[in-house]
């Protein structure tokens, strides 16, 4: 488990208060403690509340955002590996777990498709159906697999059945939230 560590931002930052997924405006010159930095996105408590801040807003806690350095296949296709390690840095704001860990990815393809060209689809759950974080969490899905070489186009369909257990998680998931 990493240690927390208190910052003061270094400009005024746009967050999303976990777990309702509010924005918020968090002013320049705040205390805020970073309780989790995982994937290039940052879980801060800040008055009393914790809210998630991303990783292209990483300069206003005086941190560098996280950049992946995927090679270009060649020959236009999608690293499917580079997929599933895109994924594996997708995290949910209170757990201290990926996505793909936690068992959220229920399918996963990869479609040439002549209109949009190197097509990904994903359907995924959460681990609460009403999860006001939810839209964040797949958002960041999205946007993480858009930077994977040679993706075109990324779907991302949140479903809720089957809801989502710990039996989903992973040996290694069980172990890092102390379930083993």
């Amino acid at each position: 488990m990493q240690e927390r560590e208190v910052v003061l931002t270094k400009r005024e930052v746009e967050a999303r208060l976990v777990p309702s997924g509010t924005e918020i405006m968090i002013p320049s010159d705040t205390f805020v403690t970073i309780t989790q930095s995982l994937g290039g996105t940052f879980t801060v408590a800040v008055n009393g509340n914790l809210a998630r801040i991303e990783g292209h807003d990483a300069d206003a806690l005086g941190k560098k955002p996280l950049v992946s350095n995927f090679d270009t296949p060649e020959d236009g296709t999608v690293n499917e590996n580079q997929m599933w390690e895109a994924l594996r840095n997708c995290y949910d704001p209170e757990i201290p777990v990926n996505v793909v860990e936690l068992g959220l990815i229920y399918n996963c393809s990869i479609k040439q498709e002549p209109e949009h060209g190197n097509h990904i689809h994903i359907t995924m759950t959460l681990t609460a159906a009403g999860c006001g974080m939810g839209p964040v969490i797949a958002e960041d899905v999205k946007t993480k697999l858009e930077h994977v070489p040679n993706v075109d186009k990324v779907t991302v369909d949140l479903t809720f059945d089957p809801p989502w257990n710990s039996d989903m998680l992973t040996d290694e998931a069980k172990l890092e939230l102390g379930m083993l």
